[in-house]
């Protein structure tokens, strides 16, 4: 099973690489340029010898090459303070386990911008989006429960009316049945709205209204023929997109780790519900090339 999951994932690709690989600017030199094979200069180097404070040494007693190789060391150490990083990279200093780091997608190591998961892998990287991976699980959950003894539903204490055109209500409540399969029980609340009574149960909390009309948009484009399966899987898919981890959410390390494990064990896990990538995989020799050690 863990291996059906992996099967569509996208990998470090030629296309990957160069995506990450920096431009590089020509350098400057010639005839009337500071010398040196291809524009380099020798008195740029940082193998030229250098003082106690990390200043280059007088080279050939010229004072003014001397100023401006000091400037250049000055400008070149505050290139490096950068000050702080401006994405949440939170790394875990403690090891992670020796069977985390062999699995397939490896042990979480970080989580930036709120967005990714950045895993370590016996080989390489893995950069995971934690939400479309999420979303992917949440589908093939719903879809699973279908095929045993339905999707469980929550009853709303309070039932959550939903404003919507009346052609909306109309397709919405022409297909009640469909919806209700997947545990969302809706009914007409006059004619421009709603009434969602109860909501499947593996949503957790939900945003009843934001998918309620989500739903709606998506059954105004469906063509008439489409066969009842393409249909309840259109449905699948909308919910599991709003009861899937957010894009912005911190994540604890244990529930990254808990993520990518549950990544692992699902069909498809690859691809999102919408057809693009959950994670990318960075080997150890992708990354080698990058900074052309190979």
């Amino acid at each position: 099973m863990a291996r059906e999951g992996q099967r569509a994932a996208s990998s470090g690709s030629s296309a990957t690489i160069a995506a990450f690989r920096p431009a590089v600017a020509p350098l400057r030199g010639g005839a009337g340029g500071m010398g040196g094979i291809g524009g380099w200069d020798w008195r740029r180097s940082p193998a030229r010898p250098v003082d106690s404070r990390g200043f280059p040494l007088p080279a050939h007693g010229n004072v003014a090459e001397d100023l401006v190789a000091q400037e250049l060391a000055e400008a070149a150490q505050a290139a490096f303070d950068v000050g702080g990083p401006s994405a949440d990279a939170r790394v875990d200093h403690v090891a992670p386990s020796a069977d985390l780091i062999d699995r397939p997608l490896g042990a979480a190591r970080a989580q930036v911008h709120e967005t990714y998961i950045v895993a370590q892998t016996r080989d390489g990287i893995v950069i995971v989006d934690q939400h479309a991976a999420h979303e992917r699980i949440v589908y093939e959950r719903m879809k699973a429960a279908l095929d045993k003894s339905g999707v469980a539903r929550q009853i709303l204490l309070i039932p959550e009316i939903v404003e919507l055109d009346e052609s909306d209500v109309e397709r919405l409540t022409a297909r009640a049945d469909e919806l209700a399969r997947y545990g969302l029980a809706l009914e007409p609340f006059g004619p421009g709205a709603v009434a969602v009574r109860e909501t499947p149960s593996l949503l957790g909390e939900v945003d009843a209204q934001a998918m309620v009309h989500d739903l709606a948009e998506h059954m105004a484009e469906w063509d008439e023929a489409l066969p009842l399966e393409r249909r309840l899987m259109h449905v699948a898919a909308t919910m599991a997109c709003h009861g899937s981890v957010r894009a912005g959410r911190r994540l604890r390390p244990e529930e990254m780790n808990a993520l990518l494990r549950e990544m692992e064990a699902t069909p498809n896990s690859g691809q999102c519900n919408h057809g693009r990538p959950t994670y990318v995989e960075l080997k150890l020799t992708d990354i080698e090339r990058l900074f052309g050690r190979r």
